[in-house]
């Protein structure tokens, strides 16, 4: 089994969700990001709890006005 690049999941896979699924898989991505312990972050530049959440609260904001046909988001 080969494994795939970004590139290949997002033209094979990605595109293929709705916006709304799209956003979700991103929130998910971005959580699993923020609580691995990934060796390319340096965790001095790690975002405070207060930053994910402003994050979140901007992205809900931005989703909701380019997407209002789709009433739950999240």
């Amino acid at each position: 089994n080969m494994a795939l690049t970004a590139r290949e999941v997002f033209a094979e896979t990605v595109r293929t969700l709705s916006p709304n699924e799209q956003f979700r898989l991103a929130a998910l991505i971005l959580r699993e990001l923020s609580q691995a312990e990934v060796a390319v972050v340096d965790r001095r530049d790690a975002w405070s709890e207060e930053d994910e959440k402003d994050l979140t609260a901007a992205s809900l904001q931005y989703a909701e006005a380019r997407y209002p046909e789709e009433k739950a988001l999240v």
